[in-house]
């Protein structure tokens, strides 16, 4: 395994050839770049980075230099867009220019360039985007409620008993809904084989899928020739990401062909793909789509993977649904206020459901509060620039990375004051009614690239919200002394975020409800 002392000594010998040979030069831009931190001679900004979470770094830097700023990673130049309106005057009124990905080698090397966001700007994503609209637009998603609610459902019996790895009962919940749209219903027990290998996949691309995990191929491309075990932590785990996108690509794909072949095939979006005339080619383009779409609805709320503007995002449904529980434990009188609209619209024997929601709007308040209060995926998926721009006097350079950064978008002080505070209400107007749709959020994404499966997102997270809250009151847990557990919240890193472990407990407020979901349970 390579050293720090090791690879320490051969950063300095490359800067010291670089310097040396005159191979280190500031290409003369006919304007400034945007401001941002000095760099130093070839490491640029890395030694100033919080590599676990750039976000912040970002952020303060924001505060100094603005709301776009420039620096380089190991030579790869980033700019960094900190504020909704920049990030909509480039993304989406220059979308054309903004819709290019930049070339990772961590992606391939993986094995996760199939996925819809890592691909380039061109006919294939077109293919992709086509399909995703074709089974995940809003219309069609809204007819996916009973596959929402029957799960929700089942979140709610499963959330009974639990005070800890809430993060299981959320993946177990958004994996089985997205299996059974991407999918439909597989052999007993391959479901589990899938999801288990799945959330490992998502598990390593969430910590080597980054600008900055990916620049050290770019600044040593040499590197790529050394087996991956040599350099340890994330960058070793690329040989099983790739064997383990071989089989979920493949495996689950061919199950539902021979269950089409014999007749036993349910519906789902793998089976409207291939009903429709096809040749062996668009098979590849299938399976990429469908595993991107499954992986995305575990991971995403919706931001990444299906999301073709986030990764994992979308994010990240899972991620949502954990940080919602965090949140509810920590402002009991959020969920409060919820509860009461909820047993003011809806019969106390009848659970909610997609065609409450427009009486519900404090529900889609809580939910697009959940996304702001902690982005899911802080930085989303980088961009590129494919040709020259200028912004505001500033000179963006064709090629050059270009990263919105969520955090700073949700702690705009301008827009969301008090921003660490959790408040659903500053989403809603003076009469109650919601500002914006959910699917307008900034967590879904920019322009062209923004998450096509937004809507599938928002609706199994909303009718999941809604069923929690129908039955059950989210509270602190108790010590074998009975003494309440304090709760901090505190988030892991990577590409997406969600909450660290914590411990809570659930208790029915709705017995009524409760019986009728255990009364539909019994029936299925």
């Amino acid at each position: 395994m390579l050293s720090t002392a090791t690879l320490t000594l051969g950063i300095s010998c490359v800067i010291a050839l670089g310097v040396a040979s005159g191979l280190i030069r500031r290409r003369v831009h006919p304007l400034p770049l945007p401001p941002g931190p000095r760099p130093i001679p070839f490491l640029g900004n890395v030694l100033q980075l919080d590599t676990k979470r750039p976000w912040l770094t970002y952020t303060a830097w924001g505060k100094t230099y603005g709301k776009i700023i420039f620096c380089r990673i190991l030579g790869i130049d980033l700019v960094i867009i900190n504020s909704e309106i920049t990030a909509q005057e480039l993304l989406e009124k220059r979308s054309l220019n903004y819709s290019a990905r930049p070339v990772f080698r961590t992606n391939e090397l993986a094995g996760l360039n199939f996925i819809t966001i890592a691909l380039p700007y061109g006919e294939t994503l077109r293919h992709h985007r086509k399909i995703f609209h074709q089974v995940l637009k809003a219309e069609v998603s809204a007819s996916y409620q009973e596959i929402y609610s029957r799960h929700a459902n089942r979140l709610v019996i499963n959330l009974l008993g639990a005070t800890d790895d809430l993060q299981h009962h959320a993946e177990t919940y958004t994996g089985t809904v997205i299996i059974a749209v991407t999918y439909g219903d597989l052999a007993h027990g391959n479901e589990g084989s899938y999801l288990t290998r799945a959330h490992e996949l998502v598990d390593i691309a969430k910590q080597i899928l980054t600008p900055e995990k990916a620049a050290m191929f770019t600044a040593f491309p040499f590197l790529e020739k050394l087996p991956f075990w040599c350099f340890g932590g994330a960058h070793s785990l690329m040989g099983r990401s790739k064997e383990l996108s071989q089989q979920l690509l493949n495996e689950p794909f061919n199950e539902v062909k021979a269950q089409m072949a014999n007749g036993t095939a349910s519906h789902s979006l793998l089976t409207d793909c291939l009903s429709q005339p096809h040749d062996d080619g668009d098979e590849d383009i299938m399976k990429a789509v469908a595993l991107t779409g499954y992986i995305a609805g575990m991971e995403t709320v919706s931001r990444h993977l299906s999301s073709p503007d986030s990764c994992f995002d979308v994010r990240q449904t899972a991620s949502v649904l954990h940080t919602f529980l965090l949140a509810m434990v920590l402002y009991p009188d959020v969920q409060a206020l919820a509860r009461a609209e909820i047993d003011q619209v809806v019969r106390h024997n009848k659970m909610p459901c997609l065609n409450d929601r427009a009486s519900l709007p404090y529900i889609d308040a809580i939910l697009r509060e959940v996304m702001r209060w902690y982005p899911p995926a802080p930085l989303g998926f980088a961009r590129a620039t494919s040709d020259d721009d200028v912004y505001d006097g500033h000179f963006i350079p064709k090629g050059a990375t270009v990263i919105v950064n969520q955090w700073a978008l949700s702690r705009d002080e301008d827009i969301f004051p008090d921003a660490s505070h959790f408040d659903p209400s500053r989403h809603l107007t003076a009469d109650g009614k919601l500002k914006s749709p959910v699917a307008n959020h900034f967590a879904f994404g920019h322009g062209r690239r923004i998450c096509p499966g937004r809507w599938f997102a928002e609706y199994s997270l909303w009718t999941a919200i809604a069923a929690i809250l129908a039955v059950l009151r989210i509270d602190h847990a108790k010590d074998s002394n009975g003494h309440r557990i304090e709760v901090k919240p505190k988030f892991t890193t990577g590409l997406t975020a969600q909450p660290e472990p914590f411990h809570c407990s659930f208790e029915i407020v709705s017995t009524a409800r409760e019986g009728q979901i255990r009364a539909m349970m019994n029936s299925e």
